[in-house]
């Protein structure tokens, strides 16, 4: 760990509190004048530190710069032991961490950023991913056939939406198979890909990529009406992105270890607001209505179509009329 990373370390772990710039150079074997540039780097990197005269560097409530540091602390069970890896900015971290995956990244291996420049969503659809939200990878290494691979987008979407309600106090629903909403607005989406094994037909490992808006203000003209954002002004005195990313990695921790079981699914059924509806099924560049009549226990949307068949989606696309979204 670098002398800045070290100070960090310490300075998160006294947020809100000084230390002292002395005590803090003895403790890392470094002279005082270390500690001072160090310190001035921080700054102009953003971090909001304070220099209080006789009583040492202070790393204010109110900053909310995501590291591995402001992160930690907020860690609770099995999410201790995920591996972070954040980063300012990345091109998409589901494509890094892919490519971490591919080369033997370990299970848990988490890659974290403020910022996209390449977000990527499903169907292909760019990712909105600019730098007032929260974008996240989680390597997963999960005993799955590639027929359940589904339980895994359906459980996390559980896991990230308890993890808004817990910071934000408002109901967060669910539109199949990874959208989430919240007063009628999308505010996350979730991309889940996975690498099959051809030699036992189960999954060499899966990518949950999860998108969050944190306190967007303005969305691009084609999806302004239907994005939202968890906070239209983000609390002031509390690193809120960095507490919530380990909400969600501390929900993900638990429903991973739940997947087969599917304790889960009852809560998301819940929270989906498709059942009953009028829905546009889209696959294969064709549109077919149906009306969506449930969720069954491998995660898949149940709908009828016009003609009486009724079709269990594994995959594909729907859409609904904008008056059907959840106040």
């Amino acid at each position: 760990m670098e002398l800045k990373e070290q100070i960090l370390k310490i300075l998160e772990e006294n947020r809100g509190n000084s230390v002292n710039g002395a005590l803090m150079a003895k403790e890392l074997h470094v002279t005082r004048s270390a500690i001072w540039k160090n310190i001035n780097q921080l700054k102009n990197e953003g971090y909001q530190i304070e220099a209080v005269p006789n009583r040492g560097y202070c790393l204010k409530e109110s900053n909310d710069i995501l590291t591995s540091q402001s992160i930690s602390p907020y860690l609770k069970g099995k999410a201790t032991n995920f591996i972070l890896d954040v980063r300012k900015t990345v091109s998409s971290t589901n494509t890094l961490a892919k490519e971490m995956a591919a080369n033997k990244a370990p299970e848990g291996t988490v890659l974290i950023a403020s910022e996209q420049t390449n977000g990527r969503g499903r169907m292909g659809r760019s990712f909105y991913s600019p730098a007032t939200g929260l974008y996240l990878s989680l390597i997963l290494r999960p005993k799955l056939s590639i027929e359940d691979s589904l339980l895994i987008t359906t459980s996390s979407a559980v896991a990230v939406a308890k993890a808004i309600e817990k910071i934000t106090n408002e109901d967060v629903h669910i539109k199949w198979v990874n959208d989430l909403f919240m007063q009628g607005k999308k505010v996350c989406g979730i991309l889940t890909e996975a690498s099959l094994n051809i030699e036992n037909g189960g999954l060499e490992y899966a990518i949950v990529g999860i998108g969050i808006n944190v306190n967007t203000k303005d969305f691009p003209s084609d999806i302004k009406d239907i994005a939202g954002s968890i906070f239209l002004d983000k609390p002031k005195n509390q690193p809120i992105t960095s507490i919530l990313a380990a909400e969600v990695l501390n929900n993900l921790a638990d429903s991973m270890d739940k997947l087969t079981s599917k304790d889960y699914l009852e809560e998301y059924k819940k929270r989906s607001f498709l059942i009953g509806k009028d829905i546009y099924v889209l696959k294969e560049k064709k549109v077919f209505p149906a009306k969506a009549i449930g969720i069954d226990n491998r995660a898949r949307l149940l709908v009828e179509y016009p003609d009486s068949t009724k079709e269990a989606l594994t995959s594909g696309e729907v859409s609904i009329r904008t008056d059907y979204l959840p106040k």
